[in-house]
């Protein structure tokens, strides 16, 4: 297994990387709101609907930061406690098709990589789910997009 950053230096970039998606999507969507609510957006005739397509858009932002405000919240929160066993916090070695691959359970941001090649992964994701609770040793298969993969877990910490 090849040397890996520590679960802080990860849960650190994990959250620095989702705040910054944060205060991007707040300011979208003051932009949105401004759009929705502005004198020209008024409309011209029954079939103009900018304020109306500015408004759904301004609330489907509104949304997705709230969400994501508890994402983070449930990230800063998160445990790193040592153990065995895939939980979230852990950070999971694995093999597949021949190559090394590591992932960062977290209950937020799946899918983003962080330093190292580690990929992130939540317990709402098919491989997410596949990893609780698996330890070194164990092996991951499931099914994805019509195509089989096949994990073989070196390592949990």
């Amino acid at each position: 297994m090849k040397k890996q950053p520590s679960r802080q230096a990860l849960k650190a970039e994990l959250l620095a990387t989702l705040e910054q998606t944060l205060a991007t999507l707040e300011a979208a969507h003051a932009d949105a709101r401004a759009g929705a609510t502005h004198e020209q957006a008024r409309p011209e005739n029954d079939k103009d609907t900018r304020a109306l397509e500015q408004s759904y858009l301004a609330r489907g932002q509104a949304l997705r930061i709230e969400t994501l405000k508890s994402g983070i919240a449930a990230l800063s929160s998160m445990s790193l406690a040592d153990g065995a066993v895939g939980r979230l916090g852990a950070l999971i070695d694995a093999e597949e098709d021949d190559a090394e691959v590591c992932f960062f359970l977290a209950p937020e941001g799946g899918g983003t990589k962080l330093k190292g090649g580690v990929q992130v992964v939540t317990p709402a994701s098919p491989l997410g789910r596949a990893l609780l609770g698996k330890r070194a040793g164990d092996e991951v298969e499931l099914k994805l997009a019509g195509k089989t993969r096949v994990l073989a877990v070196l390592g949990v910490c």
